[in-house]
């Protein structure tokens, strides 16, 4: 699926979801109006009723007075807010005080007004009638081009996966939505937890200390939670390859590096306002500018490392697996490092797909690792003079057409600052420490800043990379956010389904 059509899929996509949303609200709110009709339609034997307990209450106070009051409640739990309602509950006020006669000159017209309120509530089963209709037309008709776009992506993505899923671990089939549920639920705990604290510390002059103090105590106390929650269940819930293959459906970004590799990449950096994600995953947000990021995962490892979606080869035949992926490919980023394994995919990758598809990532202070690379290339790379720091990345090397290489160092950006922000920090400075935007310098954001650089320089161009990487380290702000919105809106539809059904 080419990224015009993927953009058109995605726009569908979120149309059909919105207009399926309001055709519901629709349905619902038609029903509420028919079943508000329905129980009006009594209204003529309670009116008749209250009028008869008028004209005995000089005979029987006391049952009549009841009469009075089952009547004016029926009506005031039954009508709509007409004139019927109105005038029932003024007679039942002047009977109550013993204007009896009063009480009947209110009620002269009471059959015409039910007939009005009746007019008026057919009226609006109608028109809610009609609008339901008006949008469930268009949510069925949008609801085919987006499973046929749906299932066109995945069709996209189907040799790929058959290739990588014969390597991915079998999970029972309860375990990723469990943990996905769980991830959900710290990613909101995420968000109250920011928003309380923020809120307790930038508006803490408008509150009581108590309130304050309580404020900030319980968001410190929600965002704790969320870490320990999300630490937990987010690596139990991450996809599989195959899965981020279908879900995607273009060609993927082959992400190969050391297994050794994975520590310094799995580092979480600070951020603003708090950083749960790591590195790699910064990486793969900023990659996932060209297609889905899978990698190779470490075997034997519990977990897989969040970032790229993994898939697990066997150690004695790896190597021809890795060359079918290189061919599915579009883009090809290759961490350099000591291993064997690894310098011969950097020579198959030289010698068997384009030049400009091989993106290298050249670590620092990293002995040896220039010689080596400049036996695989036309030209002497010359990573040595840009790779003396101890950096994560220090270099990104792209090639032009004809194979040259172009180095490009890894540099902190320009007006950019390295501030911490952990949990202690936001307690104490929360305006400085909270929502409000800031340039933030971490490995990860240099790295994708001269990887966007280096892509760019050979005509490669992704303009969003920076930002989905960005985005990346604030995806648990942002998922919390989007989280409490959409709860919210199921809970308000959920409700009114079930005042519709009169179990609410």
């Amino acid at each position: 699926m080419s990224s015009g059509l993927r953009a058109v899929a995605r726009l569908i996509t979120a149309i059909t979801v919105v207009t399926i949303y309001i055709a519901l609200h629709m349905a619902v709110t038609a029903f509420l109006d028919l079943r508000a009709r329905d129980r009006f339609s009594d209204a003529p034997a309670h009116a008749a009723a209250f009028v008869s307990a008028l004209d005995h209450y000089a005979d029987g106070p006391v049952s009549a007075r009841a009469h009075i009051l089952r009547s004016d409640a029926w009506f005031e739990e039954n009508a709509p807010l007409g004139e019927s309602q109105s005038t029932v509950s003024s007679a039942a006020d002047h009977a109550e005080e013993g204007r009896v006669s009063l009480a009947r000159k209110y009620v002269a017209g009471l059959t015409a007004e039910i007939e009005k309120d009746q007019a008026g509530l057919d009226r609006e089963v109608s028109s809610s009638t009609a609008a339901a209709l008006y949008w469930a037309v268009p949510a069925g008709v949008l609801l085919v081009p987006t499973l046929w776009l749906r299932q066109r992506r995945r069709s996209g993505a189907a040799e790929v996966v058959d290739v990588v899923s014969r390597f991915v671990p079998h999970q029972p089939w309860w375990r990723r939505p469990v943990f996905l549920v769980g991830s959900w639920v710290g990613y909101g705990l995420f968000a109250t937890g920011t928003f309380t604290v923020t809120m307790a510390q930038q508006r803490g002059y408008e509150l009581p200390l108590e309130a304050q103090v309580l404020l900030l105590l319980g968001g410190l106390g929600a965002l704790g939670a969320s870490v320990l929650i999300l630490r937990h269940c987010r690596p139990r819930s991450a996809r599989s390859a195959a899965q981020a293959l279908l879900a995607d459906g273009r060609q993927p970004v082959l992400y190969l590096r050391s297994f050794a590799d994975d520590e310094t990449a799995a580092r979480v950096d600070d951020g603003a306002p708090v950083n749960l994600h790591s590195r790699e995953e910064q990486l793969a947000g900023a990659l996932s500018a060209f297609g889905p990021v899978i990698a190779v995962g470490r075997p034997g490892e519990p977990l897989p490392h969040l970032g790229a979606a993994r898939f697990y080869l066997p150690p004695d035949d790896w190597q021809p697996v890795v060359l079918r992926l290189m061919e599915l490919s579009q883009l090809i980023v290759l961490g350099l490092g000591l291993g064997e394994g690894l310098w011969w995919e950097v020579g198959q990758a030289r010698a068997t797909q384009p030049a400009r598809k091989l993106v290298l990532l050249a670590p620092g202070g990293l002995p040896g690792v220039a010689e080596r690379l400049d036996e695989h290339l036309p030209t002497p790379s010359r990573l040595d003079e840009v790779t003396a720091g101890g950096s994560w990345i220090s270099a990104v090397i792209a090639f032009d057409l004809d194979g040259t290489p172009r180095v490009h160092p890894v540099g902190r950006v320009p007006g950019a600052t390295r501030r911490r922000s952990t949990l202690a920090r936001l307690a104490a400075r929360g305006k400085e420490a909270g929502l409000v935007s800031t340039t933030l310098s971490t490995p990860a954001h240099e790295a994708v800043r001269a990887l966007k650089v280096a892509l760019a320089s050979v005509g490669i161009r992704r303009r969003t990379m920076v930002l989905r990487a960005s985005f990346a380290m604030q995806t648990a702000l942002a998922k919390g956010v989007a989280l409490v919105v959409t709860v919210g809106l199921l809970l308000w539809l959920v409700i009114r389904a079930l005042q519709a059904l009169g179990l609410w």
